[in-house]
């Protein structure tokens, strides 16, 4: 496993609490929402910027992508 993934296992574990919710949970509304890659992708910014400023961004992102 690279740490890429790892990274990405760490992200949505840590996303899933800062929601309240279980990390199956949280896959699968980023899943629904098409940002399972996007989230993934961003290894390169999230792993040196605050953890927080991920969540911000992935929540910003789901509020995005949910019907108004």
């Amino acid at each position: 496993m690279n740490r890429e993934f790892r990274f990405f296992i760490y992200l949505l574990e840590r996303f899933a609490a800062h929601r309240g919710e279980s990390a199956a949970d949280t896959f699968d509304r980023l899943e629904r929402a098409g940002l399972l890659d996007y989230a993934e992708n961003m290894y390169e910014l999230y792993h040196v910027e605050s953890i927080e400023n991920a969540f911000a961004d992935l929540d910003a992102r789901l509020a995005a992508s949910s019907p108004a």
